[in-house]
Protein backbone atom coordinates (compact mmCIF):
# COMPACT_ATOMS: atom_id res chain seq x y z
CA UNK A 1 0.00 0.00 0.00
CA UNK A 2 2.76 2.31 0.78
CA UNK A 3 4.51 1.91 -2.61
CA UNK A 4 1.32 2.45 -4.46
CA UNK A 5 0.99 5.65 -2.38
CA UNK A 6 4.17 6.97 -3.35
CA UNK A 7 4.32 5.70 -6.88
CA UNK A 8 1.18 7.63 -7.17
CA UNK A 9 3.12 10.77 -5.33
CA UNK A 10 5.94 10.38 -8.14
CA UNK A 11 3.65 9.75 -10.95
CA UNK A 12 1.35 13.17 -9.98
CA UNK A 13 5.28 15.06 -9.40
CA UNK A 14 6.01 13.72 -12.75
CA UNK A 15 2.68 15.09 -14.49
CA UNK A 16 3.30 18.45 -12.65
CA UNK A 17 6.65 19.14 -14.06
CA UNK A 18 5.46 18.12 -17.73
CA UNK A 19 2.93 20.59 -17.47
CA UNK A 20 5.34 23.07 -16.19
CA UNK A 21 7.82 22.65 -18.52
CA UNK A 22 5.46 22.23 -21.57
CA UNK A 23 4.21 26.09 -20.15
CA UNK A 24 7.67 26.91 -20.52
CA UNK A 25 7.93 26.27 -24.06
CA UNK A 26 5.28 27.83 -24.64
CA UNK A 27 6.77 31.17 -22.92
CA UNK A 28 10.32 30.44 -25.03
CA UNK A 29 8.57 30.04 -28.02
CA UNK A 30 6.78 33.46 -27.61
CA UNK A 31 10.33 35.08 -26.05
CA UNK A 32 11.82 33.98 -29.64
CA UNK A 33 9.28 35.60 -31.59
CA UNK A 34 9.38 38.33 -29.81
CA UNK A 35 13.06 38.16 -29.62
CA UNK A 36 12.50 39.04 -25.40
CA UNK A 37 14.69 37.70 -22.54
CA UNK A 38 12.79 35.09 -20.62
CA UNK A 39 11.85 35.61 -17.08
CA UNK A 40 13.96 34.99 -13.71
CA UNK A 41 11.42 32.38 -13.37
CA UNK A 42 11.98 30.30 -16.67
CA UNK A 43 15.93 30.35 -16.26
CA UNK A 44 15.10 29.19 -12.28
CA UNK A 45 13.10 26.13 -13.57
CA UNK A 46 15.29 25.35 -16.99
CA UNK A 47 18.07 25.54 -14.56
CA UNK A 48 16.94 22.72 -12.05
CA UNK A 49 15.07 20.28 -13.79
CA UNK A 50 15.39 18.66 -17.41
CA UNK A 51 13.39 18.04 -20.52
CA UNK A 52 13.75 14.93 -23.03
CA UNK A 53 14.47 16.35 -26.58
CA UNK A 54 14.20 14.57 -29.83
CA UNK A 55 17.72 13.79 -30.57
CA UNK A 56 17.54 14.61 -33.96
CA UNK A 57 16.62 18.22 -33.44
CA UNK A 58 20.23 18.54 -31.42
CA UNK A 59 22.67 20.29 -33.75
CA UNK A 60 27.04 19.26 -32.35
CA UNK A 61 28.39 23.27 -31.81
CA UNK A 62 31.23 23.87 -34.42
CA UNK A 63 33.45 25.53 -32.46
CA UNK A 64 33.86 22.10 -29.59
CA UNK A 65 37.68 21.68 -29.48
CA UNK A 66 36.91 17.77 -28.95
CA UNK A 67 36.81 16.24 -32.58
CA UNK A 68 37.87 12.62 -31.73
CA UNK A 69 36.01 10.22 -30.14
CA UNK A 70 37.20 6.54 -28.74
CA UNK A 71 34.85 4.19 -30.49
CA UNK A 72 35.54 1.33 -27.66
CA UNK A 73 34.89 4.00 -24.90
CA UNK A 74 31.51 5.15 -27.13
CA UNK A 75 30.37 1.62 -27.58
CA UNK A 76 30.82 1.14 -23.74
CA UNK A 77 28.74 4.06 -22.99
CA UNK A 78 26.25 2.93 -25.61
CA UNK A 79 25.99 -0.63 -24.03
CA UNK A 80 25.63 0.82 -20.15
CA UNK A 81 22.96 3.26 -21.91
CA UNK A 82 20.78 0.32 -23.47
CA UNK A 83 20.68 -0.84 -19.99
CA UNK A 84 20.54 2.21 -17.69
CA UNK A 85 19.40 5.02 -19.53
CA UNK A 86 21.78 8.04 -19.78
CA UNK A 87 22.32 9.22 -16.33
CA UNK A 88 24.29 12.53 -16.38
CA UNK A 89 21.62 14.88 -18.64
CA UNK A 90 23.87 17.14 -21.52
CA UNK A 91 23.19 20.80 -21.85
CA UNK A 92 21.63 22.39 -24.97
CA UNK A 93 21.07 25.79 -26.26
CA UNK A 94 17.84 27.12 -27.59
CA UNK A 95 18.56 28.35 -31.05
CA UNK A 96 14.57 28.27 -32.36
CA UNK A 97 11.24 26.79 -31.46
CA UNK A 98 12.82 22.70 -32.43
CA UNK A 99 16.35 23.37 -32.96
CA UNK A 100 19.43 23.48 -29.93
CA UNK A 101 23.10 23.54 -30.43
CA UNK A 102 25.04 21.31 -27.80
CA UNK A 103 26.81 23.11 -25.21
CA UNK A 104 28.34 19.82 -22.89
CA UNK A 105 28.00 16.13 -23.53
CA UNK A 106 28.81 15.73 -27.35
CA UNK A 107 30.27 11.99 -25.92
CA UNK A 108 26.90 10.71 -24.67
CA UNK A 109 25.10 12.49 -27.61
CA UNK A 110 26.85 10.19 -29.72
CA UNK A 111 26.40 7.44 -27.83
CA UNK A 112 22.48 7.65 -27.23
CA UNK A 113 22.55 7.99 -31.03
CA UNK A 114 24.71 4.62 -31.63
CA UNK A 115 21.79 3.58 -28.87
CA UNK A 116 19.06 4.25 -31.07
CA UNK A 117 17.68 6.59 -28.44
CA UNK A 118 14.97 8.99 -30.07
CA UNK A 119 14.91 11.22 -27.38
CA UNK A 120 17.72 12.37 -24.95
CA UNK A 121 17.45 14.44 -21.30
CA UNK A 122 18.74 17.94 -21.63
CA UNK A 123 19.23 21.31 -19.55
CA UNK A 124 18.33 23.74 -21.85
CA UNK A 125 20.20 27.04 -21.61
CA UNK A 126 18.35 30.31 -23.19
CA UNK A 127 19.79 33.21 -24.89
CA UNK A 128 21.63 36.12 -23.18
CA UNK A 129 20.89 34.25 -19.66
CA UNK A 130 24.23 33.56 -18.15
CA UNK A 131 24.15 35.82 -14.90
CA UNK A 132 20.64 34.49 -13.81
CA UNK A 133 21.26 30.81 -14.83
CA UNK A 134 25.00 31.13 -12.55
CA UNK A 135 22.85 32.23 -9.72
CA UNK A 136 20.37 30.16 -9.95
CA UNK A 137 22.45 26.72 -10.10
CA UNK A 138 24.28 27.97 -7.30
CA UNK A 139 21.49 28.06 -5.59
CA UNK A 140 20.49 24.60 -6.77
CA UNK A 141 23.35 23.06 -4.69
CA UNK A 142 21.83 23.75 -1.65
CA UNK A 143 18.82 22.33 -1.92
CA UNK A 144 18.50 19.53 0.82
CA UNK A 145 17.10 16.51 -1.79
CA UNK A 146 19.89 16.01 -3.95
CA UNK A 147 21.84 13.28 -4.10
CA UNK A 148 25.82 13.24 -4.53
CA UNK A 149 25.36 12.82 -8.46
CA UNK A 150 22.79 15.59 -8.97
CA UNK A 151 25.55 18.01 -7.17
CA UNK A 152 28.26 16.65 -8.67
CA UNK A 153 26.39 17.39 -12.30
CA UNK A 154 25.33 21.05 -10.87
CA UNK A 155 29.18 21.56 -10.25
CA UNK A 156 30.11 20.11 -13.68
CA UNK A 157 27.86 22.53 -15.25
CA UNK A 158 29.32 25.63 -13.37
CA UNK A 159 32.62 24.98 -13.94
CA UNK A 160 32.10 24.17 -17.31
CA UNK A 161 29.08 26.42 -18.95
CA UNK A 162 30.88 29.75 -16.66
CA UNK A 163 34.30 28.92 -16.98
CA UNK A 164 35.05 28.66 -13.88
CA UNK A 165 38.11 27.18 -11.45
CA UNK A 166 37.53 24.71 -8.64
CA UNK A 167 38.50 27.11 -6.29
CA UNK A 168 36.54 29.42 -7.46
CA UNK A 169 33.22 27.36 -7.78
CA UNK A 170 34.56 26.21 -3.92
CA UNK A 171 33.75 30.28 -2.87
CA UNK A 172 30.41 30.52 -4.82
CA UNK A 173 28.90 27.49 -3.52
CA UNK A 174 30.41 28.08 0.10
CA UNK A 175 32.49 24.65 -0.18
CA UNK A 176 36.21 23.53 -0.34
CA UNK A 177 38.13 22.48 -3.45
CA UNK A 178 38.48 19.18 -2.31
CA UNK A 179 34.73 18.45 -1.45
CA UNK A 180 34.21 20.33 -5.17
CA UNK A 181 36.84 18.36 -6.88
CA UNK A 182 35.80 14.86 -4.77
CA UNK A 183 32.17 15.34 -6.42
CA UNK A 184 33.24 16.19 -9.79
CA UNK A 185 35.28 12.75 -10.11
CA UNK A 186 32.02 10.98 -9.36
CA UNK A 187 31.06 11.94 -12.86
CA UNK A 188 34.14 9.76 -14.33
CA UNK A 189 32.93 6.70 -12.58
CA UNK A 190 30.90 4.15 -14.96
CA UNK A 191 27.16 4.62 -15.30
CA UNK A 192 26.31 1.79 -13.17
CA UNK A 193 27.82 3.64 -10.29
CA UNK A 194 26.83 6.29 -10.46
CA UNK A 195 23.19 5.21 -10.80
CA UNK A 196 23.64 3.12 -7.71
CA UNK A 197 24.86 6.11 -5.83
CA UNK A 198 21.79 7.91 -7.29
CA UNK A 199 19.57 5.06 -6.23
CA UNK A 200 21.09 5.29 -2.73
CA UNK A 201 22.42 1.40 -2.88
CA UNK A 202 26.11 2.81 -2.43
CA UNK A 203 27.33 5.92 -0.45
CA UNK A 204 29.19 8.80 -1.20
CA UNK A 205 32.28 6.68 0.63
CA UNK A 206 31.87 3.77 -1.15
CA UNK A 207 31.83 5.87 -5.18
CA UNK A 208 34.84 7.61 -3.86
CA UNK A 209 36.77 4.40 -2.86
CA UNK A 210 35.52 2.73 -6.04
CA UNK A 211 37.37 5.49 -8.04
CA UNK A 212 41.07 4.05 -6.39
CA UNK A 213 40.10 1.18 -9.04
CA UNK A 214 42.17 2.21 -12.04
CA UNK A 215 39.91 0.75 -15.06
CA UNK A 216 36.18 0.48 -15.72
CA UNK A 217 35.77 -3.41 -15.51
CA UNK A 218 37.26 -3.33 -12.06
CA UNK A 219 34.83 -0.73 -10.83
CA UNK A 220 32.09 -2.33 -11.93
CA UNK A 221 32.69 -5.79 -10.66
CA UNK A 222 33.78 -4.65 -7.50
CA UNK A 223 30.50 -2.68 -7.47
CA UNK A 224 28.66 -6.02 -7.80
CA UNK A 225 30.54 -7.74 -4.98
CA UNK A 226 29.62 -4.43 -2.64
CA UNK A 227 25.95 -4.99 -3.62
CA UNK A 228 25.86 -8.59 -3.89
CA UNK A 229 27.53 -9.09 -0.21
CA UNK A 230 26.63 -5.50 1.03
CA UNK A 231 30.16 -4.64 1.82
CA UNK A 232 30.76 -1.73 4.33
CA UNK A 233 32.66 1.11 3.17
CA UNK A 234 35.65 0.22 5.55
CA UNK A 235 35.26 -3.63 3.79
CA UNK A 236 35.27 -2.18 0.54
CA UNK A 237 38.63 -0.26 1.38
CA UNK A 238 40.24 -3.22 2.48
CA UNK A 239 39.28 -5.16 -0.51
CA UNK A 240 40.65 -2.85 -2.94
CA UNK A 241 43.63 -2.59 -0.38
CA UNK A 242 44.43 -6.06 -0.37
CA UNK A 243 43.49 -6.73 -4.77
CA UNK A 244 45.76 -3.75 -4.89
CA UNK A 245 48.71 -5.66 -2.72
CA UNK A 246 47.96 -8.71 -4.11
CA UNK A 247 48.66 -7.29 -7.74
CA UNK A 248 51.85 -5.71 -6.92
CA UNK A 249 55.23 -7.04 -8.15
CA UNK A 250 56.82 -9.00 -5.74
CA UNK A 251 59.76 -7.91 -4.16
CA UNK A 252 62.66 -11.22 -4.00
CA UNK A 253 63.43 -12.91 -0.68
CA UNK A 254 67.11 -11.80 0.56
CA UNK A 255 69.11 -14.47 -0.38
CA UNK A 256 70.82 -16.65 2.24
CA UNK A 257 73.92 -17.15 0.36
CA UNK A 258 77.02 -15.48 0.85
CA UNK A 259 77.65 -12.30 -0.98
CA UNK A 260 80.51 -13.85 -3.23
CA UNK A 261 78.08 -16.88 -4.07
CA UNK A 262 75.28 -14.49 -4.96
CA UNK A 263 77.64 -12.40 -7.54
CA UNK A 264 78.83 -15.99 -9.09
CA UNK A 265 74.73 -16.42 -9.02
CA UNK A 266 74.26 -13.09 -10.88
CA UNK A 267 76.93 -14.12 -13.85
CA UNK A 268 76.25 -17.13 -14.34
CA UNK A 269 72.37 -15.80 -14.82
CA UNK A 270 73.37 -13.17 -17.03
CA UNK A 271 75.60 -15.19 -19.33
CA UNK A 272 73.34 -18.10 -19.41
CA UNK A 273 70.32 -15.39 -20.37
CA UNK A 274 67.92 -18.06 -18.18
CA UNK A 275 67.18 -18.30 -14.15
CA UNK A 276 69.44 -19.14 -12.04
CA UNK A 277 68.82 -21.16 -8.75
CA UNK A 278 71.56 -21.80 -5.97
CA UNK A 279 71.83 -23.41 -2.78
CA UNK A 280 74.99 -24.10 -0.22
CA UNK A 281 74.98 -25.83 2.77
CA UNK A 282 77.07 -23.40 4.87
CA UNK A 283 78.64 -25.98 7.19
CA UNK A 284 80.09 -28.54 4.31
CA UNK A 285 80.20 -25.77 1.60
CA UNK A 286 78.22 -28.54 -1.05
CA UNK A 287 75.41 -27.14 -2.98
CA UNK A 288 73.38 -27.36 -6.51
CA UNK A 289 72.98 -24.82 -9.02
CA UNK A 290 69.63 -25.16 -10.83
CA UNK A 291 68.76 -23.66 -14.26
CA UNK A 292 65.48 -22.76 -15.88
CA UNK A 293 64.69 -23.15 -19.10
CA UNK A 294 61.42 -22.49 -21.59
CA UNK A 295 61.36 -24.96 -23.73
CA UNK A 296 63.60 -27.66 -25.72
CA UNK A 297 64.61 -25.19 -27.80
CA UNK A 298 65.96 -22.85 -24.94
CA UNK A 299 67.80 -26.41 -23.42
CA UNK A 300 69.42 -26.64 -26.45
CA UNK A 301 70.55 -23.01 -26.89
CA UNK A 302 71.52 -23.94 -23.00
CA UNK A 303 73.68 -26.78 -24.08
CA UNK A 304 75.44 -25.04 -27.18
CA UNK A 305 76.58 -22.23 -24.78
CA UNK A 306 77.86 -24.81 -22.25
CA UNK A 307 79.54 -26.97 -24.76
CA UNK A 308 81.28 -23.78 -26.10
Amino acid sequence: MGDKFKNRNKNKRKDSLKVLLGGIKNELDQNVAKNEEPSQEVVNTLSANFANIPIEQIEVNPDQPRKNFDATDLDDLKKSIEIHGLIQPITVRRMTADQYQLISGERRWRASKLAELEEIPAFIRVANDAEMMEMALVENTHRADLNPIEIAITYHRLVNEFDLTHEKLAQRVESSRTSVTNYMRLLKLPEEVQKALKDQKISMGHARALIGIDDYAGQVAVLNTVLEEGLSVRALENLIRKSKEDKAPKVAKKSNLPDEYVHVQDRLSRYLGSKIGMKRDHKTGKGSITITFADDGDLNRLLDLIEE
